[in-house]
């Protein structure tokens, strides 16, 4: 569902004056400014002030925030389920029965003005496709316009994103402001860079996430790189959670601290997805 005229809706907290707008001045008080009542689109607090608005809407017809994130609602009646998820003003809706869909549809019709646009297709650049046997997620099409825009359809694919032959080295002190010129004035090792990550996604245009009926639960997995050929002593920690047999969570990222050993780091990995997990 999509929200029209959604900045409109939020109350302000502040007095706020404009000036009056073009072809619509008052004749004798053209030295006047106008009071805001509403929320506007432009003012910086546009957008917290519609989410502020959204939430109080649909707290009070029972539905909760999730605390890790605020954009995702969820209401509980009886054995029947329904999840809400805001984007701006997109409205993805998920449920266990077609009933509570429609219920919940009428009450954002009658407290917004809304467009139905029916199920969903594509959603933030990802292709929804259903099937029997589950839902698929994919951004194939937004890769091939990619490839197009910038002439890769004939290039050679690369089976990683990155050269681990080609040492990319972190900023040292005293250095950074000197390797700022990179940011107008990029070299080969950059374009290379670049240019090993396109022919990856040519590679990987068909690749798609599968999310199955089975296994119906959240599965975890982390590992650990400890040596690794680059200027910090840190290891790597990454993990990945799978529900339904597709990812629904993953990251890698250098650990905050440094291990003596490979179960060191191998615990350091554990700890990180045992937070996320949380």
């Amino acid at each position: 569902m999509d929200v029209k005229t959604t900045f409109l809706y939020g109350e302000l907290e502040e007095e706020i004056y404009m000036d009056q707008p073009e072809g619509f001045v008052a004749h004798g008080n053209e030295r006047k400014v106008c009071k805001l009542i509403k929320s506007l689109y432009g003012l910086k607090q546009a957008p917290k002030q519609w989410h502020e608005k959204f939430d109080q809407t649909i707290l009070a017809f029972g539905f909760t925030v999730n605390e890790n994130d605020k954009c995702i609602h969820c209401k509980v009646k009886g054995d029947r389920i329904i999840i809400l998820c805001l984007y701006v003003d997109d409205v993805l809706l998920i449920g266990s029965c077609i009933e509570i869909i429609t219920e919940t549809k009428s009450f954002l019709k009658n407290k917004f003005e809304m467009k139905d646009m029916g199920e969903a297709d594509v959603i933030l650049g990802i292709k929804l496709i259903r099937s029997t046997d589950g839902i698929v997620i994919s951004q194939s099409h937004y890769v091939e316009k990619i490839i197009e825009k910038f002439g890769y359809q004939n290039s050679r694919i690369a089976k990683t994103p990155y050269d681990s032959s080609v040492a990319l080295f972190k900023n040292k002190s005293g250095v950074s402001v000197a390797q700022l010129r990179y940011t107008s004035c990029p070299d080969k090792t950059h374009w290379g860079a670049l240019d090993r990550v396109l022919r990856y996604l040519k590679g990987t245009v068909s690749l798609v996430i599968h999310y199955g009926r089975f296994p119906a639960v959240l599965e975890r997995y982390s590992d650990a790189s400890w040596i690794a050929k680059n200027s910090w002593s840190n290891g790597c920690s990454g993990y990945v959670f799978t529900l339904g047999g597709g990812a629904v969570s993953w990251k890698s990222a250098k650990q905050t601290l440094i291990t003596r050993s490979t179960f060191e780091a191998e615990l350091c990995a554990l700890d990180t997805t045992g937070t996320e997990a949380e």
